[in-house]
């Protein structure tokens, strides 16, 4: 049966079959070999799209404006100051007017509820570019980097998180990977492990899929045989920045070193969704590093660095990833 995706909105990957999952994934390495090739793919010309930034980024606002463009698509940005959504407009009233301009809309920001509110009144596709609970476009970038390192497989790859396992990339991390067939295992303290209903919710995904979820505190246990370490920032934007010491002192022992991924699997690679503060080189971590003596936060610049990172690559494939996503909910 043929995958489609039209007028869908992508919010969660709880709303998707493995199948459909695969299908952005498939879709993802086929816009990336056009776009290595410089093969003209202007599949969405004549259409508009609106990005929504409460939560300023790199990559997502790059991934999604040379994503449109490449589609031929027109690309409206509106960072928190540009609208009124949600101070002299509601949520259900800006999704209108939005939906009447544009064919897709994406929001970046904090709340989950947010972003459904806009997808059930906006009547157009609406794409999560990250809220507290979810990240799904980095899922798609991330699998398909997973698959270019592993033959184009998932299924019993084992994947390790490290640090808070209850942010928002982890949770959707351990929802793809239960979907998918791996088996995810939460490295953190149980102060940071995730909520309990998405562990249970997972669970029996993955008893579908053939894949596990475990939550671990003991790292060797955790990371023995892992094909895949990957981590995050331990506070994150709009996190109140007091949280440093805290999180530095509960997740120190969590960091991701050469001697960790030594005890990973001998063709392991480093993931991280960035930004990451490997060294001291930026103004927040040369703050903390002034404060609390911590020159290197969630991983080393040793293994950031190294053969086995494959950060950069996971950072272009959400171009690719998103360009998909559109494609197949705009087409």
């Amino acid at each position: 049966m043929a995958i489609d995706l039209t007028g869908r909105s992508f919010l969660k990957l709880l709303d998707f079959t493995p199948d459909e999952i695969r299908y952005l994934i498939k879709l993802t390495h086929e816009f990336k070999h056009l776009k290595h090739n410089h093969i003209p793919h202007k599949y969405c010309e004549g259409k508009n799209i609106v990005l929504l930034f409460e939560k300023t980024s790199t990559r997502t606002r790059c991934s999604f404006e040379v994503a449109g463009h490449d589609l031929g698509m027109g690309v409206t940005y509106l960072d928190p100051h540009s609208s009124q959504m949600a101070k002299k407009e509601s949520i259900a009233d800006t999704a209108r007017v939005l939906g009447r301009m544009f064919d897709g809309i994406e929001y970046r920001g904090y709340s989950q509820s947010l972003v459904e509110e806009l997808a059930a009144y906006s009547g157009v596709p609406v794409w999560n570019g990250l809220t507290d609970d979810f990240h799904p476009t980095q899922m798609i970038a991330d699998m398909t980097t997973i698959e270019e390192n592993f033959d184009g497989n998932l299924q019993g790859l084992k994947l390790v998180f490290m640090g808070d396992a209850r942010n928002n990339v982890a949770n959707s991390l351990m929802v793809v990977c239960a979907k998918l067939g791996l088996h995810y295992v939460a490295c953190c303290p149980p102060e940071s492990a995730p909520a309990d209903d998405l562990v249970v919710t997972c669970e029996n995904l993955a008893a579908e899929s053939g894949g596990s979820v475990c939550i671990e505190s003991d790292v060797a246990k955790a990371v023995a045989g892992a094909q895949i370490i990957y981590t995050d920032i331990w506070v994150s934007m709009g996190e109140p920045a007091e949280l440093w010491e805290s999180r530095i002192k509960l997740l120190s022992p969590y960091r991701v070193t050469a001697e960790l991924m030594a005890q990973a699997a001998p063709d392991a690679i480093f993931l991280h969704c960035l930004p990451s503060f490997h060294d001291n080189k930026t103004e927040i971590a040369a703050e903390v590093e002034k404060r609390y003596g911590v020159s290197e936060l969630e991983v080393t610049d040793e293994v950031f660095e190294s053969a086995q990172s494959r950060v950069f690559d996971e950072a272009e494939n959400r171009m690719h990833s998103i360009k998909a996503i559109m494609y197949a909910t705009l087409n």
